[in-house]
Parts: C-alpha cells; structure tokens; sequence
C-alpha cells in the first residue's frame, strides 16, 4: 500500500466544544405509506455468499436511489424487473410509485446474479445492471418534469460475471461525450490457500459516443480498468470529468488489469547495498572506517585532508569517500592507517567540542553511524517518556483495561485508508491514513461534485467534499454533527445512516422498524436554563424517534431536505421532517 502522504484539515470554525447533548423531543414525525404492488427485488445470500465481504456488498445493499437533481423523488427495482419512481410535491397525496423501464423477466433467471442497481448518471442518463452481468446506459430525460418518460436505452453490452454499480458520472469533453461506471464484484480465487478465498474487484469503465458526418451517435466500451483488492471499499467514486478516481477501504486496491491486459507491478527499488563506511564520533573526534578492494597496499591509497572536506580514493578506482565534512576538524591532529589490508581507519580531530554530527560528508548516504553503549544508553534514557506506560512514576494506577473501552472506541485497522488515484497515470497521488477514523456514510450534497463522505472524529462525525481540481485542499470539511460519532455507536441494529444534502439533520435506520433523527442545534424559543451550571441555554439540538407500521426489514433508506424515505419489501415510507 502507498505509504500516506496527505491529512485532513478540520475547519475548527464548523467545532462546537460547548455541546452537550441531544434532547428526546416527543413531537411525532408525520408519517406517509405507500403499498407496493409488487415485492421489492431483495437478493437472498446463498450458500456460497458466506463471506463478510458478500454481507457487506450485498446483503447490506441500499435498494433505495435519491436523485439527486430533482429532490424527493426516489427510485428503485421491483421483483417484476421494473424501475419505478416516486416523486413527492405533497405528502398527503401521494400517488403510485410509476414505472419508467422493465428488464423484462429474462435477468431473473440466472442462478448467480445479484439484486439490480442504479446509479443516475446526469439530469437526464442513468446506469442499470440487471444484476445478471448486463450494464445499460438510458437517457431518461428531464426526470423532475413530472412527466415519467420511458427511459430510452443507448448502450447495453453483458460485462462478465454479476456485479453492482457504485457509482457513475457523466461529462463531455471535445465534442465527445463519455460516461464513467464503477461495476463491483466479489470474485472467487481458485489459487488462492489462504484466507476466505474470494477478493473484491472493482471495473472502472468508460462508455463513450461520438457523432459522425450523418451518423447517428453509437456507444461503446472505450476503457476497461480493474483494480483489486481484499476489503468491500466504503467509498468508491469517480471524478466528475473522469480525471481520478477516489476509494476508502480498509484494505490497498491496486490496478491489475487495463482493457483486458495485466498491469505490469512497479519496477522493484534496488536492494539496498552495504555501507560503504562506518563512522563513530565523540564530542572531541570522529573515527571513520573505510572498506577497501582487497589486497591494496599503502602506497595505493590517495587520501587528501583539509580543515572542511575529505577525500579518499583507491589508484584507478573512482574516489570512496570525497565531499565538505560537516563541521570543520583539525588536518595535524587527524591520522589514517590500513587495517587488516581490507579496511582504512582515519582518525579526525574536531576543531573545536561541540554538538554531535548527524552525518560524517555532507549529503553522502553511504555510511553507517555506529553508537557506543554509553550513547544508545543515553538516546534510550531521553526517549523513555514517549513509550513507557509509566511516564511519570505513578506506578500505583492501573493501566486503562480494554474491558472499559465502549464500542464507540473500536476503529478500524491501520491498512483503512482513503486514496485518490490519477486517471492516465492509474498511480495513487494523494493517500490519508484513516485508522483512527470510522467511516459512517456517504451523501450527495451536490449533484456536479463527487458524493461526500463522513467519518467519526472523536465523538463527532465531520462530512468532507472530495475536491478533485484542487490538489492542495482535495478533502474540504464542510459539515459537522455534534456527537453523532458517539451516538450511533450505540445502535446496535443499525443498518443504514444518511443526512440531509443542506446538513439540516442526520437520520439513522434500524434493520427493523426505527429511524433515529438527529437535528442540528436551533434556537429555543422560551427561556431554559442548565440546572447544573445555571447558565442560560440558547440553542437545544433534538432527537426524534419515529416507529413504523411494519414488520418487514428496511431494504433502503435515503434523505432529501425535508423528507425521510424508508424502503420495504411491501411499503415506501415516507416521513415528514419539518425544518422550520
């Protein structure tokens, strides 16, 4: 894995350290239903589905699409293979979820295919994989117009074994106009012995079209790039000109194939040769001693000597050591001599006792510092503080037990990183070390940037906008909810978490049933004061709980501004947030 090289940069204007909690409110969250005529399409992992990263791709798969160009309406697939849309201008009218394109029901009988998903690609294209290896790409049309056109199909090609879409972007470049898909499979691994036997691939695709002198514009596969991995990446998105591609998994992903063909693995760094030199140094004199060819005598040796350089060699060999010391030494004091016809020994005395020297020749990595007992003693004695569990001799007091650790403690490993890669080079650029950092969700806030992401930083979750043309500020932290890293440890059932593109509130779903609202702090109308510090209290942020009418499992669950959608297999919930 690329070694990290980047860090986020936490806007401490958008931190609230005077927050204290959120408040129960007992105000009823006004609660909509629509009945399904059909079943929603729910996969049902199989015998061989028995890794985590098949619960993690697919059994935790959000059924449920927010377009994101035309709030409140959502779509989703049916048992029947039919896309279905539902847009919302009064809650108390709702109408039946309306059908805008069926698969038909040949995608329905492979035995290894996955639950259908969509990804909508522009204000007017979307993405569909029929969950059998089939990859569409429509033009929908203007979708928020009301009107529920029939989506038109412009390129249909089988890509291989089943996956889903995680993501998808369209844009055009010279006149030519290109779509970027991000396909997600769980492979199986025939070689490998070890571990669950199954990796994690995901196929950046590139579609693109061009119209000819009265050609009609055609569509087809113009790039094909895989990359591979071991872990079900958290966040997977492509750059909206297709310039880069962004992942956070806890596991490196590396590009192995492009258009069919293996990538060759970086060039091996040289091996590391053994020091030319070794060197020891007191606060008064250095001792310096040089490897030499075999069987060189004295009068073979040139060595040259002055107050700030050093230079020796060996008669037609290139110099061994030549360059400005670091500090300047004392040419009648100093001395050399061959050892054992295989080594020379020079002996520099230091002008002037001073501070030790990090390196003997400016700029030369050629040589080994070797420390005596006493000096190593003396580094181990000063470095002592930094790893003892004991830095300040107060033995009597136990160290933490993990037994008191909550599970909001737990973070991920160290390997959970989040990495931009270059789109011609394929090469990671920027990587930033999230092992301290949870991931809970991402969010499209804004339909022309790249889906936001949120992550735990100590108790709160801060939300980041990939910004891909900026190099030097390429993760901005634009939101943050107070606690809600805290909070949501808590949830054991939880399932799926969102929040509102304006970050009016966050919201968290059970596998069964409840949704957790949490708003941001707002001001309080009467006069309430902290009994325990009896200041006055100006802003209150509240927590609401809303129970739905079923007994079936959340199969999707997305956010707009002022409404909640929750997704079952029978019924679209809709639920009321009201923000005023």
């Amino acid at each position: 894995m690329a070694a990290a090289n980047y860090s986020l940069k936490v806007n401490r204007d958008l931190l609230d350290p005077n927050f204290e909690s959120y408040r129960l409110s007992l105000d009823p969250i006004p609660t909509y239903t629509v009945e399904l005529d059909a079943a929603v399409e729910e996969l049902q992992l199989k015998d061989a589905h028995y890794t985590l990263e098949h619960l993690r791709a697919f059994g935790m798969f959000n059924h449920l699409q927010l377009d994101p160009w035309y709030q409140d309406s959502v779509l989703f697939v049916d048992s029947r293979g039919r896309v279905l849309s539902l847009s919302v201008t009064l809650d108390t009218a709702l109408g039946k979820p309306k059908e805008v394109f069926s698969f038909g029901s040949e995608s329905g009988q492979a035995e290894d295919r996955l639950c259908a998903s969509i990804s909508l690609t522009s204000a007017t294209w979307a993405a569909l994989s029929d969950g059998a290896g089939q990859l569409l790409l429509l033009r929908t049309g203007r979708r928020g117009d009301g009107g529920h056109c029939r989506w038109e199909v412009l390129f249909s090609d089988h890509m291989g074994e089943p996956f889903t879409i995680l993501h998808s972007v369209s844009h055009v470049q010279g006149g030519c106009h290109s779509v970027e898909v991000l396909l997600l499979r769980v492979q199986k691994e025939p070689l490998e012995s070890t571990g669950s036997g199954y990796s994690v691939s995901l196929e950046w695709v590139t579609v693109g079209g061009a119209t000819g002198p009265g050609q009609e514009r055609k569509y087809e596969v113009r790039k094909r790039r895989v990359l591979s991995g071991k872990s079900v990446p958290h966040y997977a998105a492509v750059a909206p000109r297709g310039e880069g591609l962004m992942l956070a998994a806890e596991k490196p992903f590396v590009f192995t194939h492009i258009d069919g063909r293996p990538v060759e693995p970086p060039p091996r760094s040289a091996p590391v040769s053994d020091p030319l030199y070794f060197w020891q140094q007191t606060a008064a004199d250095l001792t310096v001693c040089i490897r030499l060819p075999g069987g060189v005598a004295k009068e073979d040796v040139s060595f040259r000597l002055t107050a700030d350089s050093l230079g020796v060699g060996v008669r037609g060999c290139p110099p061994l050591l030549e360059g400005q010391l670091y500090a300047a030494v004392d040419p009648e004091a100093s001395a050399w001599t061959i050892r054992d016809s295989n080594s020379l020994e020079v002996s520099l005395q230091k002008l002037g006792e001073g501070p030790m020297w990090p390196e003997l020749v400016l700029g030369n990595r050629r040589g080994e510092l070797v420390l005596s007992d006493q000096q190593a003693a003396l580094i181990h004695d000063r470095l002592t503080h930094l790893t003892s569990e004991d830095p300040n001799g107060e033995r009597e007091k136990p160290p933490c037990s993990s037994q008191e650790l909550e599970d909001c403690d737990g973070f991920p490993d160290d390997g959970f990183s989040l990495t931009h890669f270059d789109g011609e080079t394929l090469s990671p650029t920027q990587v930033v070390n999230l092992g301290g950092h949870q991931f809970l969700f991402s969010v499209d806030v804004d339909p022309s940037q790249m889906p936001c992401l949120c992550l735990r930083h100590d108790v709160d979750a801060l939300v980041w906008q990939p910004r891909p043309d900026r190099p030097g500020d390429l993760w901005e932290h634009v939101a943050t909810f107070n606690a809600l890293g805290y909070v949501q440890a808590s949830k054991r059932d939880r399932k799926f978490s969102t929040c509102a593109p304006d970050f009016s509130f966050a919201a968290l779903c059970e596998c069964l049933r409840r949704v957790f609202l949490y708003r941001q702090p707002s001001p309080v109308e009467t006069v309430l004061f902290n009994r325990k510090q009896g200041r006055q209290v100006g802003q209150v942020a509240k927590q609401q709980v809303s129970s739905l009418d079923s007994d079936k499992a959340v199969l999707g669950f997305r956010a707009s501004n002022e409404r909640l959608f929750v997704l079952t297999s029978s019924h679209l919930f809709v639920l009321k947030v009201d923000n005023k």
